[in-house]
């Protein structure tokens, strides 16, 4: 929205002073610029006043947010308490206040060392979480009705995950120097204002972007570390590691992986030593109820398994999503080794999260949380963007309207199953749609948004406009020019190296 870089051509590590203009290069930016007054001229002078796009976007976050907590005033106010399918018809559900109690914070046990009553034994949290939870019931009430406590459980976590979703933002905002108003993309996410305050994913969220950011800048090893901490609130963002990996490996950045493998490791086990060496049976938990869960909601095992009359066991569903979820592992290492320029490291991030989403047994509706700053980062196209946060959206009523329906009896108030399953079904093809624009781009680089402005790959770090070392199938060919048919800046980047080590 400031300026338009040079129609020059650039090398990718050198950044304009200027940031893209979306309402420049981005019709839908454009016409939603409208409600606003209109697309900010070239001289607009916001970066010499206080309202910075990073301020501006870190604001708009928490406008999301909130709204977003206005969303569950119905359950706050009696829906999470009186009636079995309230919470679910006003679509204002969360873990986070039933846990409260159903995981003994009110009644001040400490996760992992201490059993549960109940089926549930220990709390199936990672320890990351299960500190940020501890902490949370730390800072409410102990006295009062279990409604009350539950009430200011949820207000103390909603105000953690605030500040989650600020970092989140403004992490996303920074990582692309010159492309900084894609993270209105974050800031304005609807799926993330309607799932945030779900569960607790905005920490492992959090650290990740952080993370990314890290990795922008170079300093691999401070990548490692929040990684690391991030793997230690949720499972999911160890999979970056992969995409790096080939990135890495394809440019020759040995050493600068093994730093953020290291510290990712070391950060990992820092978190999870002690409590895995005292408390082993329920720092385990979280593992072995992951891997005992059956099939359950949002995935398209459920729809099979709804749809059959001799479903497939757990150990069956388990072994055939590790194996999809290995073939998707294969096929973006040969995207990343093969594609005709280097793939941008948000963009395979992108992918191999989605994977795993689009394979596991179990989606639930705050899952969409882990996609939302990679895919702003991967893809930063409103329309394809708005496309997948539509179907999301939807799938978020879908959940909650099926679950009206089966908890509310003979009323049948809701969406039965095979609605339920065509909700399923748009979140899948919401994020697949997503997926092929993300490989479009990286197969045509002519038409990633990113690469049409003259960069590289902002968010890689050392990989950014880096020789390539090895190279397989036509990308080891000698380049053509490749742009021919792009009127844009031109981006030079490294081949040196390719001949010596490809095939």
């Amino acid at each position: 929205m400031c300026g338009m870089p040079s129609a020059e051509s650039t090398r990718a590590s050198v950044h304009e002073p200027e940031p893209v203009r979306p309402t420049k290069e981005d019709e839908v930016a454009a016409a939603g610029s409208e409600l606003i007054g209109g697309p900010l001229g070239r001289r607009a002078l916001l970066g010499s006043s206080w309202w910075t796009p990073v301020r501006v976007i870190a604001l708009v976050a928490i406008g999301m947010f909130a709204l977003g907590l206005v969303q569950k005033a119905p359950c706050y106010n009696g829906a999470w308490f009186f009636g079995a399918s309230s919470q679910y018809t006003h679509a204002c559900y969360s873990d986070i206040p039933h846990l409260y109690q159903g995981r003994g914070f009110a009644d001040g046990l400490v996760p992992y060392f201490d059993r549960l009553p109940g089926d549930m034994q220990y709390l199936e949290y990672p320890v990351l979480t299960g500190v940020f939870m501890e902490v949370a019931s730390w800072l409410t009430p102990g006295s009062g009705t279990i409604q009350y406590q539950e009430q200011w459980y949820w207000m103390v976590n909603a105000g953690m995950l605030m500040v989650c979703a600020s970092v989140i933002a403004v992490c996303v905002t920074r990582t692309h120097a010159r492309r900084p108003w894609d993270g209105l993309l974050v800031a304005l996410a609807p799926a993330a204002a309607l799932t945030a305050t779900i569960n607790w994913d905005l920490l492992a969220v959090a650290l990740t972007a952080a993370a990314m950011l890290m990795w922008s800048r170079g300093r691999s090893l401070a990548f490692g570390v929040l990684l690391g901490l991030a793997t230690a609130a949720k499972l999911y963002p160890f999979l970056l590691l992969g995409p790096l990996l080939v990135l890495c490996w394809r440019a020759g950045k040995w050493r600068e992986f093994a730093k953020a493998l290291g510290g990712g490791i070391a950060a990992w086990v820092v978190v999870n030593g002690p409590v895995m060496l005292f408390a082993f049976e329920g720092w385990s938990k979280f593992y072995t109820f992951s891997q005992e869960r059956g099939v359950d909601f949002g995935s398209f095992w459920l729809i099979m398994a709804q749809n059959s009359d001799n479903p497939l066991s757990t150990e069956t569903v388990n072994t055939l999503a590790t194996l999809l979820m290995l073939v998707c592992c294969a096929g973006v290492a040969a995207l990343a080794l093969t594609a005709p320029r280097r793939p941008r490291f948000a963009q395979l991030a992108f992918l191999i999260v989605a994977a795993f989403i689009l394979t596991n047994k179990v989606y639930s509706p705050q899952y969409v949380l882990w996609l939302v700053p990679l895919a702003a980062l991967a893809r930063p196209k409103w329309r394809d963007y708005l496309i997948w946060q539509a179907c999301e959206v939807a799938y978020f009523l879908g959940i909650w309207m099926y679950l009206a329906y089966t908890t509310s009896g003979d009323a049948h108030k809701g969406l039965p199953t095979d609605g339920y399953h065509w909700a399923i079904g748009m979140h899948l093809l919401g994020t697949l749609y997503l997926c092929v624009m993300v490989m479009r781009d990286i197969f045509m680089p002519e038409r990633d948004p990113v690469r049409r402005s003259g960069d590289d790959d902002p968010s890689g770090g050392v990989l950014d406009g880096a020789e390539d070392v090895f190279v397989l199938g036509p990308a080891a060919r000698p380049r053509q020019h490749e742009d021919a048919r792009f009127d844009g800046p031109s981006v030079e980047w490294g081949r040196q190296g390719a001949s010596g080590g490809s095939l």
